[in-house]
């Protein structure tokens, strides 16, 4: 058996991490790759940080795609060889008119949990404009979603499966910059990587809109270092990169920004 306190101390999505240990200790017992549901990027990150100690078994986490946002867990024993096809993911399309009723990312993934099925089954939506969207999903949703997936808003819609390669996926963005700061605090940081004023960030930081490696950070003042993520729900991501002290003990900030 895992050391299952262990493994959710300090844990805010003890829930979601308990289902994952769970799934792990099939794993073990089985001696076969099993597959947890989907999990958000918090989730996926608490998950990965709790299991990097252990060496009874690995994580291959995937999602269809290498952007995804939403992914898999693949787990299986040390022994055994894991990769991307081991995660069980299938890719649909959803297809309809949508020129004079548009709609979003949230209205079809309302109409999806319309259907009766959970959040935890569906992946990432990518929305196509007048033509729909495209999603990934568990296998085993496919059949019915083809069968029940009617519609959305008030546009008839016909749901196929697709494969992987069909996804039409839009790369992101990215803006590589250079700040200097007189300190690593993550309201300075943050504004110069999303370029809007200190006070705007402190505001939406302190609004619980700002996560630092996908946890929700609250104070101004918090202390980033290289390596770490911050996102903004809505303005996309900033990567810290590379940090050096000037000669006026000032920090040098490489910066990545994702859009």
């Amino acid at each position: 058996m895992l050391p299952r306190e262990d493994l959710l101390k300090g844990i805010e999505n003890r829930d979601v991490v308990a289902r994952v240990i769970d799934r792990a200790e099939q794993a073990i017992k089985t001696w076969e790759v099993v597959c947890t549901d989907f999990l958000s990027p918090p989730e996926l990150a608490e998950a990965q940080t709790a299991f990097k100690r252990l060496t009874e078994v690995q994580l291959f986490p995937w999602g269809g795609y290498p952007q995804a946002e939403r992914q898999r867990l693949a787990i299986a024993r040390v022994d055994l060889p894991l990769e991307a096809s081991q995660t069980e993911l299938a890719a649909i399309e959803i297809a309809g008119n949508f020129l004079f009723d548009s709609a979003t990312h949230r209205d079809f993934l309302g109409a999806l949990l319309g259907t009766g099925i959970v959040r935890e089954k569906v992946g990432d939506i990518i929305v196509l404009g007048e033509r729909g969207a495209q999603a990934v999903v568990v296998p085993e949703l496919v059949t019915f979603l083809e069968e029940q997936f009617k519609q959305v808003r008030s546009v008839p819609v016909k749901v196929r499966s697709i494969p992987f390669e069909a996804l039409q996926i839009r790369e992101p963005k990215k803006k590589e910059m250079v700040t200097t700061e007189a300190s690593m605090r993550l309201d300075a940081v943050a504004s110069a990587g999303f370029g809007m004023s200190r006070s705007k960030m402190a505001d939406l930081i302190t609004g619980g809109e700002v996560r630092v490696n996908w946890k929700d950070t609250t104070s101004a003042s918090y202390t980033i270092k290289s390596g770490d993520l911050v996102a903004i729900r809505g303005k996309g991501r900033l990567e810290i990169g590379e940090v050096m002290i000037t000669k006026k003990e000032r920090y040098r900030i490489n910066l990545v920004r994702f859009i």
